[in-house]
Order: C-alpha cells, then structure tokens, then sequence
C-alpha cells in the first residue's frame, strides 16, 4: 500500500450550521467546501480544516452514528495555554491542559459532544 496521510474525517452532528460556526468561529478553521449532496434531506457536503492541514472534517448529519459519537480527535496547537483559555472565555468547558509523558493536552467537546482534545506537538523521543 501507498497511503500516504489521512484525507478527510467523517465527523456526525445534528445541525451543520451550528457546527460549523463552532469550527470557524470558535476553532479558527477555513472553509474547505459546502455543496449540496445528495446524502439526505436539506445535507451539505460541508468540510472544514485548520489552515494549510493535510486533513479536513465533513460535518455530516447523513450517518449511522449519532452525533456526538466521534471521541479522543486530536488538533495540535503550539499555543495550548492561550488556546485553552479563549475557549473558555467563550463559554467551552475545557479540561486541562495537563503535561502527559507525550506532549500537553487538554480535552473539550464541540456543541454535539464529539470529544476533541488539543495537544501540543509531541516532545522527540515521545
């Protein structure tokens, strides 16, 4: 095989537009696409991505799984403390940071409860 990184993340919620605004507004990603898709009623084909990441999320309402189903998706930071803190000042329960032998992390839930942590990057050797 020739896989080379993950493509895209499949990420279940009850309301695109909704989480969506938490993705850009709150996290700070880009707009990657939203087009109409023939997935089910009123469904978007809407993914976002950090800025320049080789990985996006489709924000997607057409799978088995229940939104909020999605745990432990890590997004790296270099600045865990001052991110910490912005999502707390706009209301996120934020647990943590704390320093584990892989890097700093701490751990929030986006308006489904699909369970995201951000980690700092990885100390060498980790």
């Amino acid at each position: 095989m020739s896989i080379t990184h993950i493509q895209r993340l499949s990420l279940p919620v009850a309301d695109q537009e909704r989480a969506k605004h938490f993705y850009l507004t709150m996290l700070g990603f880009e707009l990657v696409r939203d087009l109409p898709t023939p997935m089910g009623e009123n469904a978007r084909w809407l993914e976002v991505a950090p800025k320049e990441a080789a990985t996006s999320m489709v924000l997607v309402t057409w799978l088995s799984q229940a939104p909020g189903s999605a745990q432990g998706i890590m997004l790296e930071t270099t600045t865990i403390d001052e991110d910490c803190e912005r999502l707390r000042q706009a209301g996120v329960i934020v647990e943590g940071p704390q320093t584990t032998p892989w890097g700093k992390q701490a751990s929030f839930h986006d308006p489904d409860g699909n369970g995201l942590v951000l980690a700092d990057p990885a100390p060498v050797g980790a």
